[in-house]
C-alpha cells in the first residue's frame, strides 16, 4: 500500500476514462470522492459534454494539459487500446478499477514505458484509506 500512497500523494490530476454524468454510476461517485479530496478530475467520455462541472474530452489524446493518473472505468475487453493510448500521455500511472486486470504482455509494456500499473483496485477506496 505504500506505493499506492506515494502515487496518490504525488498526483494532482486524474483523467477518468469512462466517467459518466449519471450520479447513480460508480464512476460518478468515485470521481466525486476524488474531487472532494482535492484532485482535479478530467472526464474522458465521447458521449458527454461534462461531468461534475468538468469539461469532458473524447479521448486521452484530446486533453491539452498534463495528467498524473489515467483511471479506467471500462469493461475489461475495452482496456487494452485505452492502455495503448495512456502510454502516449505523460501520466505516470495507469489505474484499473476493481475487477479489471490485464495480461502479462500489457503489464510488461507499461513497465517498459516507465509507468506504474495498478490493477483491480478502487482508487476511491485507496484515497479514503489514505486520509483515515
Amino acid at each position: 500500500m505504500n506505493n499506492i500512497k506515494s502515487i496518490l500523494k504525488k498526483s494532482k490530476t486524474i483523467a477518468i476514462v469512462g466517467l459518466s454524468d449519471k450520479p447513480e454510476r460508480d464512476s460518478y461517485g468515485i470521481a466525486g470522492i476524488l474531487q472532494k479530496s482535492g484532485y482535479k478530475i478530467i472526464p474522458v467520455n465521447p458521449t458527454i459534454d461534462e461531468s461534475l462541472g468538468e469539461k469532458s474530452y473524447p479521448d486521452l489524446e484530446s486533453i491539452p494539459f498534463d495528467i498524473d493518473i489515467v483511471n479506467v472505468f471500462r469493461k475489461p475487453e475495452d482496456v487494452p487500446p485505452i492502455i495503448d493510448e495512456a502510454l502516449q500521455t505523460n501520466a505516470h500511472t495507469i489505474w484499473l478499477q476493481t475487477g479489471i486486470t490485464v495480461d502479462d504482455a500489457i503489464v510488461q509494456n507499461v513497465t517498459e514505458a516507465g509507468k506504474t500499473l495498478v490493477q483491480d483496485q478502487c482508487i476511491g477506496v485507496a484515497v479514503r484509506t489514505m486520509v483515515e
